[in-house]
């Protein structure tokens, strides 16, 4: 397996959705530039700039597998089984959907998050993992599983709502100096867990 990332879009103060779950503004860069991204899923385009799009390939370009939280799977619908990350995508969940082999062949649901990252590395190989879910985020933070979190901050504040991060069991979780991408309203940082 690769290394191991978090990505999220957050604003400014901190959030990743508004308390009902509508991410408002926040994907806002996704539509700010001349540049196409191309991925699987049909019904998601991404327009970002040149920057954001470098930023964007980098995110996707080596992404083995993803891991999401059920919560995210159920109100993305599973994304029709075609994350636009382009990867496989495992789903932490303590009970898989019913129609999970017919509607979302591709995806796997797994139990556990130690367990759902160890079975995305396997589908990864030697690509990387991205964790696209606040709550895996925070638990594999804790378990000391994750390489690189990754954030693409845009100029909006919400006040309130959904915490990319909340408190970590293990206490504070120092980061190294960040790779830092500006693009049109998002900036884009990626900080090397230390270990």
């Amino acid at each position: 397996m690769g290394k191991v990332f978090t990505h999220m879009t957050m604003s400014l103060d901190g959030f990743v959705a508004d308390p009902n779950d509508q991410v408002g503004e926040l994907f806002e860069w996704y539509e700010a530039g001349e540049v196409t991204v191309p991925n699987p899923n049909e019904t998601v385009s991404f327009q970002v700039d040149d920057a954001s799009a470098e930023a964007l390939r980098e995110l996707t370009g080596n992404c083995g597998a993803l891991v999401a939280g059920r919560r995210l799977f159920d109100i993305a619908r599973g994304w029709g089984d075609k994350h636009p990350a382009g990867a496989p995508v495992v789903v932490v969940t303590h009970r898989e959907p019913e129609d999970a082999a017919t509607k979302w062949p591709t995806t796997t649901f797994v139990d556990g998050v130690e367990a759902a990252i160890t079975r995305a590395g396997q589908i990864a190989g030697d690509q990387d993992v991205t964790i696209a879910s606040t709550t895996i985020t925070q638990q594999a933070l804790d378990l000391g599983l994750v390489d690189e979190v990754c954030v693409s901050l845009v100029p909006v504040l919400f006040g309130e709502g959904i915490p990319y991060f909340t408190k970590l069991d293990r206490g504070h979780q120092l980061l190294d100096d960040p790779i830092v991408i500006q693009g049109r309203r998002a900036l884009h940082l990626r900080y090397p867990v230390r270990r």
